[in-house]
């Protein structure tokens, strides 16, 4: 072969390289930026260490003939799948690109998704796919259903294996929905949509109106449907936030999350003395306990706007990551409920895949009462909370800062269900119910049979908070470890973390438990 037929062969190349890049055309880029939307390669270009993305299948293209398909050209066939660094670390990516018929999934365009996924799993590397189709490519019929089965397939082989993230950032609609719902978070951008079945069709089928937004929209599965797990507010917002995330995960379940250079001080926070009223019913922001442990008040919240009396999220304690799981009175007074119980029992069972140990700060005074709550099952609900910490063997630490009552008290994690260390600060009140609902039943014929049966009633009541309520009793039955000035906290909890560091907890063998659905 001479030089020149080389060259011609090079240039060629160049030219199919860059007919490739453009996807839909630049028309269609340009509709796409002018929607507020990144393109598919920009995307993966602000999300990827510069210069680190290595493309695969680039000249893929599909093999349907019929229904107007044959000798039609899709660049990519509409996804855009490789590998790269994100913060210095592997991870493997695919972005569909709805500039090439919608973002359409076909056949081919699933097989690049699924062997992206397949190199997740034999380099122990997160999976991020970047959602942006108008669903299945129909005329492609079965074979389009086939790929997403194929892809629903291996989220659930690597689901516990390596973090999974889907970022909704345009539609996603009808079976497509199912791989998100099947990874670890979803971040979904505010100019997205998720739903089984479109506004018209729901129109057709029930006469019920809904717009898109109403139905799909990033609020709706943030506070209702709970699908959600980040809101950005654009794509560069949602990357960032992917990014954000992956810093506090390891690679997959053979790591130990990463560990950074931080504020390592340990000194005493005086300002913790002060955040918890003393009196049970009086609200307060358990987040600003929270930033007071973690490093440089540094806290990644995981669906904050459902289920908000129970907060889940990511911090670093002395540079490493901890799960932090903690009641919220500024909602419902903390109380666990059916959504406070899924949100907890999943964010825990995560951790515990991914070796991140367990930091619960309680502040509980029971389950949520209710016909409602009874009839939609809070007794199977709750139950998950029991199974997620029970399984969990990685470390875990439970402070009791205020009230921890009742059935609730134990799906905290408490010392029977496995927690390493139990600590109180001086304001916690262990037991099986408030003073007042116990003393109106243990005391209950001696109130009857008094003259001023509210002045008894105080008495007794009073009288049941010293002995009962307070810290001690549990301290001396062994279920607290300690009980710790709060201004301490931090300092007792990074030097809990260094000790269980080795921690190895060997459980019955079996292909998996059975959680309560």
């Amino acid at each position: 072969m001479n030089k020149d037929s080389m060259q011609q062969r090079i240039e060629q190349l160049h030219e199919r390289r860059e007919h490739v890049k453009a996807g839909g055309g630049e028309k269609k880029l340009d509709k796409q930026r002018a929607a507020g939307k990144l393109t598919a390669r920009e995307r993966i270009e602000e999300f990827t260490d510069p210069g680190s993305f290595q493309e695969t299948g680039m000249f893929a293209q599909h093999r349907a003939t019929l229904f107007g398909m044959e000798g039609t050209d899709l660049p990519a066939d509409g996804v855009v799948t490789g590998s790269a660094t994100v913060l210095g670390r592997l991870v493997h990516l695919a972005g569909q690109d709805f500039t090439v018929a919608g973002g359409s999934a076909g056949e081919v365009h699933s097989d690049k998704v699924v062997a992206m996924m397949q190199a997740s799993l034999k380099t122990g590397s997160p999976f991020v796919f970047m959602n942006d189709s108008g669903g299945a490519r129909v005329q492609e019929g079965i074979d389009s259903l086939s790929g997403y089965g194929k892809v629903f397939f291996n989220n659930v082989m690597l689901s516990g294996v390596v973090p999974q993230i889907s970022i909704i950032m345009g539609p996603c609609a009808g079976g497509a929905v199912y791989s998100p719902a099947l990874t670890d978070f979803i971040i979904q951008t505010r100019s997205s949509q998720m739903f089984i079945t479109g506004p018209n069709v729901i129109k057709q089928v029930t006469g019920e109106t809904v717009t898109a937004d109403q139905l799909g929209g990033p609020d709706t599965h943030m506070a209702t449907s709970g699908v959600t797990h980040f809101i950005a507010d654009d794509d560069k917002h949602a990357l960032l936030l992917a990014k954000k995330l992956l810093s506090f995960l390891p690679s997959n379940n053979a790591e130990d999350p990463p560990e950074v250079e931080s504020d390592r001080s340990v000194e005493p926070d005086p300002s913790l003395n002060d955040i918890v009223p003393v009196e049970g019913k009086k609200g307060y922001d358990m987040r600003e306990v929270i930033t007071r442990i973690v490093d440089l008040g540094d806290f990644l919240e995981v669906q904050a706007g459902y289920a908000p009396n129970i907060i889940v999220g990511f911090g670093r304690v002395a540079g490493r990551t901890v799960g932090v799981i903690a009641n919220q009175p500024m909602h419902l007074s903390g109380v666990l409920d059916i959504n406070a119980s899924d949100k907890g029992a999943r964010f825990v069972r995560f951790c515990n895949a991914f070796n991140i140990p367990l930091l619960t700060l309680v502040d509980v005074p029971g389950f949520l009462p209710g016909v409602t709550q009874e009839y939609d099952g809070i007794i199977r609900h709750g139950a998950k909370m029991l199974f997620a910490y029970s399984a969990a063997t990685v470390p875990k630490i439970t402070v009791v800062v205020r009230k921890a009552f009742g059935g609730a008290y134990l799906a905290m994690c408490n010392k029977d269900l496995g927690a390493d260390r139990v600590y109180a600060w001086p304001t916690a009140e262990v037991a099986v119910m408030g003073a007042e609902g116990a003393a109106g039943i243990v005391f209950r014929r001696e109130i009857q049979a008094a003259e001023d049966q509210d002045a008894k009633r105080t008495e007794l009541i009073e009288k049941y908070r010293t002995a009962f309520s307070t810290p001690y009793v549990a301290a001396s039955r062994g279920l607290v470890d300690d009980i710790i000035e709060p201004a301490l906290t931090r300092q007792v909890v990074a030097s809990a973390l260094e000790t269980l560091y080795t921690k190895r907890e060997l459980r019955p063998s079996k292909k998996h438990g059975l959680i309560p659905l």
